[in-house]
């Protein structure tokens, strides 16, 4: 009875255990986190930096509802525009407010206005609201190698 009572113990314990542990989907290359930033911590430093390499963390806000070939993640100061390296890989295109982590790197672009219909046009906004876009923007872009979608 006493052996009953601390195999059920121990299945529970490590039901519950085994429940809390996030899972992930990995898309593109395999990488290890290492000394990753937030998303927003990555907006402060691109004001001071040109260029970053690392991996960065953040909730998603949009994809690109053709085919997944881009992402936003959404930060205080606006969006993170992130690009897949050598459009090797896409995500799945119903993962807005997941949270990720990238691997990859970062520079401050100036994006067309051109390119900002093209990604408006992608996201699904109407021919009214992509004709307003008018001036281009600079923007930080990501080209990510590696993305992980966190699930719990």
């Amino acid at each position: 009875m006493k052996n009953l009572c601390v195999c059920v113990g121990f299945f529970f314990f490590a039901l519950t255990g085994f429940a809390q542990q996030s899972v992930e989907q990995t898309f593109g290359e395999n990488f290890s986190e290492k000394n990753k930033i937030s998303a927003d911590d990555l907006n402060r430093k691109m004001k001071s930096q040109k260029e970053f390499t690392g991996d960065v963390t953040g909730q998603v806000a949009d994809v690109c509802q053709a085919k997944g070939c881009w992402m936003k993640l959404q930060t205080s100061g606006g969006a993170i525009m992130v690009r897949f390296k050598d459009y090797g890989f896409f995500v799945p295109k119903d993962i807005s407010g997941k949270e990720v982590v990238l691997h990859g790197s970062a520079t401050l672009e100036k994006i067309s206005v051109e390119t900002l219909r093209h990604y408006a046009k992608d996201e699904g906004k109407t021919a009214e609201e992509i004709a307003q876009i008018s001036v281009p923007e600079n923007q930080v872009v990501f080209t990510a190698s590696g993305v992980k979608i966190l699930e719990n």
